[in-house]
């Protein structure tokens, strides 16, 4: 493996500002970042169209955008258009129905590809615990275990210099997570985290009520959907 390949970083990149946030923390580092990104059969295109202009906005050295059809199945208000998205809140210890079987499994496991592919010694995860109400595969216990698997599924890994899981938000509060976007200058108005895809956020669902209260209490109404 060369320096400047060990030096490589694939992050997940779904539009949305967590996603975005992971990217530039990752690019910061001094990473070579090489962008990934699903068309997994979500209810619109707004958050890969924000995922290519985040992409090029922050200046990764690639983007890919692969397609894998989860929505084949259903299972989730995110892939099943006959059900609706929540809008009346996240009730603790509640797994929504936005929640999408095996999205990040399969996800991390594609990126890892990419990784050992590439040379890449690390695999950017935007996930986060707190303010989605957990979603399984959003928790530490998750990559820890999935980072086991990584090391022992792949060549690199069993030679002892594997690709590493990070995911430097999952236990961050959307409120601290603005503000970081805010000063690695993130362009937050380009990324997308509204369930809906219309031309403009709904500012009802729960992602958007979380992401607006968030920047609210981070002193950017201005950047609220409504």
């Amino acid at each position: 493996m060369t320096s400047a390949a060990s030096n490589t970083a694939i992050a997940l990149l779904s539009g949305g500002l967590d996603s975005a946030t992971a990217a530039a923390l990752a690019l910061e580092a001094g990473k070579r970042v090489i962008g990934l990104s699903f068309d997994y059969g979500q209810r619109h295109r707004r958050e890969l169209q924000a995922a290519a202009t985040v992409a090029k906005a922050l200046g990764l050295a690639e983007h890919e955008t692969i397609s894998v059809n989860l929505a084949a199945w259903g299972g989730s208000s995110l892939t099943d258009l006959t059900q609706s998205v929540p809008n009346q809140g996240v009730e603790a210890g509640v797994i929504p129905s936005t929640y999408v079987p095996g999205r990040n499994t399969v996800f991390i496991a594609l990126g890892l590809s990419l990784a050992e592919a590439k040379g890449a010694d690390q695999l950017v995860l935007g996930v986060n615990a707190v303010d989605y109400s957990g979603y399984p595969d959003c928790r530490p216990d998750y990559l820890e275990a999935f980072q086991t698997l990584a090391d022992l599924a792949s060549r690199s890994g069993r030679e002892g210099h594997g690709t590493r899981l990070w995911a430097p938000l999952v236990e961050w509060s959307k409120t601290r997570i603005v503000q970081e976007a805010l000063r690695l200058g993130v362009p937050i108005e380009q990324t997308w985290s509204c369930y809906a895809g219309g031309e403009i956020p709904c500012g009802v669902c729960d992602s958007c009520r979380i992401r607006d209260a968030a920047l609210r209490e981070a002193g950017r109404p201005d950047l609220a959907s409504r």
